[in-house]
């Protein structure tokens, strides 16, 4: 499997979050920010997401509303391929998956499924906004993931976004390919050219909303290695994140995992 090497910033772009440090454990780096529940996230993605319920935007990511919809082309064809395999029925376990960002994204793409479901396991803040505002017959919000499966039967877990704010995200890793999964889709996870992982600090422009919190960056040497016996990588593609660690671009990617057995 090839692996890309980051290349130089294109320098009329400019990024909406910097990362720094080098911090040898996540307590450390946690102690340096804000972590990661500060209200003004919750408040901010909330209003953003009432924004594309009213169709005032296409979608929002990250607090930040877009006026036209792009679809992730390579996580909806994990979805349906999941959904193809188990006779239409597509039912998603969203880990850390806001109010309902990727949902409202790809919403419209998936309402043909014959049986649809999103689950998705947040902080008990966003779980009780996400209850309160945005729940529906497809779309719930359950505060752990056991919870969430004894509720439903998830097929599919998704980790957008979210192994990188972890304080042990390989531990964690572990941990859910021992469940009952078929498939897990990990997107939008930044890896570096490094025989280590790095563990920074990600401060957010306040144009976005004044927060900081840990964030991993991880060695794409050694992910092959992270993948558990029994499952196997059967999809890698490019992530639709974009940003720089000391002046160089970082590649973010997504993967399919497949269990073999």
């Amino acid at each position: 499997m090839t692996h890309e090497t980051p290349h130089s910033p294109d320098i009329t772009w400019e990024p909406d979050v910097r990362y720094e440090g080098d911090y040898p454990d996540f307590a450390t780096a946690l102690s340096a920010s804000n972590g990661y529940q500060s209200a003004v996230i919750l408040e901010r993605t909330r209003l953003a997401l009432h924004k594309v319920l009213r169709g005032e935007a296409a979608y929002e990511r990250d607090a930040v509303t877009f006026d036209h919809l792009e679809l992730p082309y390579p996580l909806l064809t994990q979805l349906l391929k999941t959904a193809a395999t188990a006779n239409g029925r597509l039912s998603v376990l969203d880990f850390g998956g806001s109010l309902g960002s990727t949902y409202f994204q790809c919403r419209s793409f998936l309402q043909g499924l014959p049986q649809l479901e999103w689950s998705i396991v947040e902080q008990p803040a966003h779980v009780a906004c996400g209850q309160r505002e945005f729940q529906d017959d497809t779309l719930k919000f359950y505060p752990t993931i056991d919870s969430c499966m004894a509720a439903r039967r998830p097929n599919l877990l998704l980790l957008s976004g979210v192994l990188q704010c972890l304080p042990e995200p390989w531990s964690f890793f572990q941990d859910v390919t021992a469940r009952e999964f078929e498939t897990i889709v990990i997107d939008r996870t930044p890896f570096i050219d490094s025989d280590q992982d790095r563990l920074t600090v990600e401060i957010v422009s306040p144009r976005i909303y004044p927060a900081s919190y840990p964030a991993w960056f991880f060695s794409r040497r050694h992910f092959d290695k992270r993948i558990p016996e029994g499952w196997t990588i059967t999809n890698e593609f490019p992530a639709l994140d974009r940003q720089l660690l000391d002046g160089i671009e970082i590649v973010y990617r997504g993967f399919g995992i497949t269990r073999t057995r």
